[in-house]
C-alpha cells in the first residue's frame, strides 16, 4: 500500500513556528489562526490541523470551499404581452459569473405590493400600465457576495442592467 502524504503548511513547537509556504500565508499567535492570502480555486480542500501534547494528538479537518462572486445580474424580458390597457411580462435574471448562485426577487418600496415577490431566476408580472412605475429587484447572492438590480415597469418591454450601485461583496 502507498503510504500517504501530507503537505504541511506550518509547523508550531516551542512558541516557534515554520511557514514552508512564506507569502502565501500568514500565522496569527494570538488565536493560532491561519490565513491564505490570495485564495484561489486550488486552496478549496480538506485541511487538517493537530496539536500534540505527549503521547497524545488531536485532530480537526476542515474543508475548506472557495467560490467566485457574483457578478452584476441582468434582467432580460423573455416574453412580453400589452393588452386591453396591461402589460404582461416574463422575467429572467442572470449573474455571468458566480458559484452557487440562487436569485430572488422583490419590490422597492413603492406600492408595488407582492407583485415583484419570488425566488428562482424567473418572475412573471402583470399589471395595468396605468400603475406602471414600480421597480421589481433581483438579487443574486452566493454565500460570499451578492449584487442587485432593478427592472421599472415604466418601461415595459425595455432590456435593463444594474448600474452597480446596488453591487455588494462580501469576503
Amino acid at each position: 500500500e502507498e503510504p500517504q502524504r501530507k503537505k504541511i503548511l506550518l509547523r508550531f513547537s516551542g512558541g516557534n513556528y515554520t511557514e514552508f509556504e512564506p507569502g502565501r500565508m500568514r500565522f496569527h499567535r494570538k488565536d493560532f489562526s491561519l490565513e491564505i492570502l490570495n485564495t484561489n480555486r486550488g486552496d478549496g480542500q480538506l485541511y487538517e490541523y493537530s496539536v500534540s501534547q505527549g503521547p497524545e494528538e488531536e485532530v480537526w479537518q476542515i474543508q475548506l470551499e472557495v467560490f467566485e462572486p457574483v457578478a452584476e445580474p441582468s434582467i432580460r424580458i423573455l416574453h412580453q404581452e400589452l393588452s386591453n390597457g396591461s402589460c404582461s411580462l416574463s422575467l429572467r435574471c442572470s449573474s455571468d459569473r458566480g458559484d452557487e448562485v440562487s436569485y430572488s426577487w422583490e419590490s422597492r418600496e413603492n406600492g408595488s405590493g407582492e407583485i415583484c415577490s419570488g425566488h428562482g431566476r424567473f418572475l412573471n408580472l402583470t399589471f395595468p400600465l396605468s400603475s406602471a412605475g414600480f421597480d421589481c429587484v433581483c438579487t443574486a447572492t452566493n454565500p460570499v457576495s451578492s449584487g442587485a438590480t432593478a427592472f421599472s415597469s415604466s418601461l415595459c418591454g425595455a432590456e435593463q442592467r444594474g448600474t452597480g450601485k446596488n453591487l455588494t461583496l462580501t469576503l
